[in-house]
């Protein structure tokens, strides 16, 4: 993997939008995931800066483009610089 893209269950789990990385990894395979508008079901695809991921957290519908990557996993302030929230619907 590129220092340009990363796994999309790494990723949410960096950008702490699941607890854990499995739990981000089963979201993924059992949700409405879509990134940039196509349906995502495997955990391996690759984002990239300016990708915008869809998915359901609860009973809202996120929207968010990405981007950054981080190294590791870092506090929530740092994790909100990973993406920008384009919306939060019900």
């Amino acid at each position: 993997m590129s220092a340009d893209a990363m796994r999309i269950d790494l990723w949410l789990w960096h950008a702490r939008f699941f607890r854990t990385r499995s739990m981000a990894a089963r979201a993924v395979k059992s949700t409405r995931f879509r990134l940039n508008r196509e349906l995502v079901k495997k955990t391996s695809r690759s984002v990239r800066a300016g990708d915008v991921l869809t998915f359901p957290r609860g009973d809202e519908i996120v929207v968010v483009e990405v981007i950054g990557f981080a190294e590791r996993r870092g506090g929530a302030s740092e994790a909100r610089t990973l993406y920008r929230l384009l919306q939060v619907s019900d």
